[in-house]
């Protein structure tokens, strides 16, 4: 079997493109979240809050793809930062309701900037964009099938 028929090239698997530029992507937002105090995953559920407030852990959970053991210590975290509140759901006590402070409201402000640094390195075009986006929802779907 010659170099270029080895299905175990590293450079040819789709996972390790896709690992590599994950940590990529994690290294790029590091200091622009640095400056808002939040670490990515802490990011991404305030990203999510600021579009739908209001919700219980378990609908954050399925949004952010994340189980509860690793989302409950993150909102401890965001909680004792005072960015958000957890409140037992005064109709169905078995669940916890995540809200915005004033101080988590506030912080959007500060963090409306980081997507289009984020965009100015990232090296595509709007339509190249698009594109992988739709490509990796695709992918995320047909592999949590």
């Amino acid at each position: 079997m010659t170099n270029a028929e080895d299905p175990l090239l590293l450079d040819i698997q789709l996972c390790f493109a896709l690992y590599s530029a994950s940590l990529q992507m994690t290294k790029l937002y590091k200091p622009l979240l640095n400056e808002i105090s939040l670490t990515y995953p802490q990011y991404v559920t305030m990203l999510s809050l600021w579009e739908t407030d209001g919700v219980t852990v378990g609908a954050l959970g399925k949004r952010l793809f994340l189980d509860s053991g690793t989302l409950t210590p993150l909102l401890k975290r965001l909680e004792a930062a005072s960015l958000v509140t957890r409140t037992r759901n005064a109709k169905d006590e078995r669940q916890v309701m995540i809200r915005l402070t004033l101080k988590g409201r506030a912080l959007k402000q500060k963090a409306a900037c980081i997507p289009q640094q984020v965009g100015a390195r990232g090296g595509l075009s709007i339509s190249e964009f698009l594109t992988l986006r739709k490509t990796l929802k695709k992918l995320r779907a047909a592999l949590a099938a």
